[in-house]
């Protein structure tokens, strides 16, 4: 028989994800930006690596219409409804974000539709489970997100207000931040557990040195965190999260994905495009903060 991301759905699904990365990759390289030094290099990726995740998510409500509409508050009707149009939805903010098609106003819905996510899903969940540990990081993983969206959405100007701009960017970069000191914090207290955003897979085996990766990475997401929150050197350190993240995906959320394919919600291809959208949303809150001006000599 053939490996599971080879059949049905979980191929249509991972193909989807190599097209849309691959259409992503060639809009960035042709984009005229400014040639960045270092690290900032990998800024202009941040629409790409933020915008395929989107699309994937979106799939994911389609094809696992059942699961996800039980993710819908229970003081809501029409549940396949909302799981349905929130699918559109992220479908059309990746395509949107993807090609720049009203990109400010794509990322500016996005930014407020996962806030909304906190505040009515996972902020209730929060207040009924104060001592579960996913109930506390879950929202912060949305809020991470929004804070990536709306610090594009500033950027891209989606207000027509240079002050209110400002404000997105500067609660973008603090919704960024926050989620990274909680991450971070998560490392130091469940440093059994894969790296990044918290999760139940345990760190696989065949990582050396598990104690040192998960207290190294939490250092990393504290102080680069820091740094963003208080506006110290932010662009450098999201832009480090930016890669961060990304060597995470490469070196263990990739490999782990390739010898066990998965689809399912929560499962590595799920992983993986959580990670993806952490690196994207760390590039979006970098190219939002102001670059780094060279005096000429």
């Amino acid at each position: 028989m053939p490996p599971s991301w080879l059949s049905g759905s979980s191929l249509w699904l991972h193909l989807a994800t190599v097209v849309l990365l691959a259409v992503g990759l060639v809009v960035t390289l042709r984009m005229k930006t400014p040639r960045p030094h270092g690290v900032e290099r990998m800024i202009p990726f941040g629409r790409m690596l933020y915008a395929v995740p989107l699309g994937l998510f979106g799939l994911q409500h389609f094809v696992f219409l059942n699961e996800v509409k039980g993710g819908v508050p229970s003081y809501m009707p029409w549940h396949i409804f909302w799981a349905c149009l929130v699918g559109v939805a992220l479908i059309a903010a990746c395509l949107s974000i993807l090609t720049g098609i009203k990109a400010d106003l794509a990322a500016l819905l996005m930014g407020i539709m996962l806030f909304l996510f906190v505040l009515m899903i996972y902020a209730p969940n929060l207040a009924a489970n104060l001592h579960d540990r996913f109930a506390i990081s879950g929202p912060f993983r949305d809020l991470a997100m929004s804070g990536g969206a709306l610090a594009l959405a500033g950027t891209l100007g989606a207000t027509g207000h240079k002050q209110w701009n400002g404000w997105l960017v500067k609660v973008g970069r603090c919704f960024f931040a926050a989620s990274m000191l909680c991450f971070g914090v998560d490392h130091f207290l469940h440093p059994d557990f894969a790296p990044g955003v918290p999760t139940d897979i345990p760190m696989p085996a065949w990582i050396p040195s598990h104690l040192v990766l998960a207290y190294a990475m939490g250092a990393v997401l504290v102080v680069c965190g820091g740094c963003i929150l208080l506006n110290k050197g932010a662009r450098i350190a999201a832009a480090w999260l930016g890669v961060a993240f990304l060597l995470l995906l490469l070196f263990i959320y990739l490999p782990m994905e390739i010898v066990h394919p998965s689809v399912a919600i929560s499962g590595e291809l799920d992983q993986i495009a959580e990670k993806l959208a952490m690196s994207g949303a760390a590039l979006l809150v970098a190219g939002a903060m102001p670059a780094k001006k060279v005096q000429a000599t």
